[in-house]
């Protein structure tokens, strides 16, 4: 039995309602509330949540997926608050002890003070950007890759905390030109390829 913790870092703000991000959600509590090898906890960013419980459902986990949005390339402002929120409560109880270094030392060991050792994530974000923003010359992002630009540092977040990365998936392009269903569709298959690794 492994544990999944799924979080919808979406939530409305203007002109954005998190519609698709909040279809994702959904899709991912009932593809693994179907299979009986996994226990699923989750949380809506944009609800009211209990900062405690969070420390525990990312203890209880084996595997965290995040779903957010990106706004302004970066995560919401409430995903960011939760986050906050959240790891500094888990300082010394379950998701950091320390930045790793010593007082003798303070050069070296930045960064290994985490506490989530033998834990993995998953990351979907969605983009109004295309994704040749990403991968022509010429284009906006310099062809620097959505994990090696805008999200690096969310992933070097998990880093300090010693989660590892297990996979990501991006959508692009999502809000002039989605096609949802086929999105949904290439999600689908993104998830039944992880199987293998789960």
């Amino acid at each position: 039995m492994k544990n999944i913790f799924i979080i919808n870092g979406s939530h409305p703000f203007a002109h954005s309602g998190g519609r698709f991000n909040e279809t994702l959600f959904n899709n991912t509590i009932s593809y693994f509330d179907t299979l009986e090898e996994f226990e699923v906890k989750f949380t809506q960013v944009g609800e009211n949540y209990n900062v405690k419980e969070e420390v525990e459902k990312f203890k209880w986990a084996d595997i965290v997926i995040y779903h957010t949005p990106i706004w302004w390339f970066q995560i919401p402002f409430g995903f960011k608050k939760y986050i906050d929120e959240v790891f500094t409560e888990g300082h010394q109880n379950g998701i950091y002890s320390s930045d790793g270094r010593s007082r003798k030392n303070p050069n070296i060991n930045y960064g290994t003070g985490g506490l989530m050792h033998g834990k993995k994530y998953i990351l979907t974000t969605s983009w109004n950007a295309p994704k040749t923003a990403f991968t022509l010359e010429n284009e906006f992002f310099n062809q620097k890759s959505v994990d090696e630009g805008a999200m690096f540092g969310f992933h070097k977040m998990n880093a300090f905390t010693g989660m590892e990365l297990l996979a990501t998936h991006h959508f692009h392009d999502m809000e002039k030109n989605a096609d949802v269903p086929l999105e949904l569709n290439n999600y689908s298959a993104f998830l039944n390829d992880l199987m293998i690794k789960l």
